[in-house]
């Protein structure tokens, strides 16, 4: 999913996930958009801070399916197919690691 289409689909109310389920991007308050972890609460940024560039992979981003999907597993949310398990090598826990060591908070 490209940037645009993340902030598309949250600002819809759609639920997108981060490498696995355990990461949902969300719109706060302030209209900022963050990847959190939902069993800590801990979060980063979507995006640098010019806003360009994502904190991740476009392809590791995807829309949780909804009920009917899940249904019919044959259908897929994500354009490439692959499974939603961890990201290769904890990638996202090295990033949200690098991120607070950077003085970005979480």
């Amino acid at each position: 999913m490209t940037l645009d289409d993340i902030k598309a689909a949250v600002d819809a109310g759609q639920t997108v996930h981060w490498a696995n389920t355990g990461y949902v991007v969300q719109k706060d308050r302030l209209g900022q958009y963050l990847i959190s972890f939902l069993p800590n609460g801990s979060c980063i940024g979507l995006t640098d801070w010019e806003g360009q560039r994502l904190n991740g992979k476009e392809a590791e981003f995807f829309i949780a399916q909804s009920k009917d999907a899940a249904e019919n597993p044959g259908r897929q949310s994500r354009s490439d197919g692959q499974e939603r398990g961890a990201a290769p090598g904890g990638a996202a826990a090295h990033l949200l690691r690098r991120h607070r060591e950077a003085g970005g908070g979480a």
